[in-house]
C-alpha cells in the first residue's frame, strides 16, 4: 500500500511510549506490565490508526501548506526563547533528538492533517443535552458544564473511532507480526 509502517519506524514509536511509561511508572514498570498493557499490539494499533485517518485525509483532499507548517513551527514553544521563535534552539533541538530537519517537518505535517481530519469528524457530532440524562445531576453550573463537556468529548472519541474501524473496512491492511515480536 501507499502508507506502510516500517519496523524502523515502529521501534521508535514505541522505545518513546516506553520511556513515558518508565517515566510514570519508574521501576513498577517492568516486563510483566509491559505484557499486562499489551504495549507492543497498542503501539502497532495507533499507529495503523494514524495510517488510516491519513489514508482517508488524503482521499477527502485534506493537507496542509507549507505556510501552515511553517506557522506551527514558529509557534512551537519548545522552539522559543522570550517568546520569540529561535531558528539556533529550533535546529539544537532537533539534532540533540536526532532527527533533521526534513524528519522533523515530515512528522509536524502529518501531525497537522491529523489534526485537521479528527477536527472533521469531531464536527459531526452533537453537543450532548444532559438536560435529558438521568435525574440525579449536579445542580452547580461548573459541574453541569464539566459534565457536558465530558459526554461531547467522549462521543467525540467515539466518532473518530468509529470512523477509523469504518474505514478499515475499505482499505486493505496487512501486518508482519513476526517484524515485531
Amino acid at each position: 500500500g501507499k502508507y506502510k509502517i516500517t519496523t524502523q519506524e515502529y521501534w521508535k514509536n514505541y522505545e518513546n511510549i516506553y520511556r513515558f511509561y518508565r517515566e510514570i511508572y519508574r521501576e513498577k514498570f517492568d516486563e510483566d506490565m509491559e505484557k499486562k498493557m499489551n504495549l507492543r499490539e497498542k503501539v502497532l494499533d495507533s499507529m495503523i490508526d494514524e495510517k488510516v485517518l491519513l489514508t482517508a485525509a488524503k482521499q477527502a483532499g485534506i493537507s496542509v501548506s507549507n505556510d501552515e507548517l511553517h506557522e506551527a513551527i514558529t509557534h512551537e514553544p519548545a522552539f522559543m526563547r522570550d517568546g520569540i521563535f529561535d531558528n539556533n534552539i529550533y535546529l539544537n533541538r532537533l539534532r540533540l533528538n536526532r532527527i533533521t530537519v526534513e524528519e522533523y517537518e515530515r512528522a509536524k505535517q502529518q501531525e497537522l492533517v491529523l489534526m485537521k481530519m479528527k477536527l472533521l469528524i469531531e464536527l459531526s457530532v452533537d453537543v450532548p443535552d444532559i438536560s435529558t440524562e438521568p435525574k440525579q445531576l449536579p445542580t452547580d453550573e461548573n459541574a453541569m458544564k464539566m459534565l457536558s463537556d465530558t459526554l461531547l468529548n467522549q462521543r467525540k472519541e467515539m466518532a473518530v473511532r468509529s470512523y477509523i474501524e469504518g474505514f478499515k473496512k475499505k482499505i486493505k491492511i496487512k501486518i508482519n507480526t513476526k517484524l515485531i515480536s
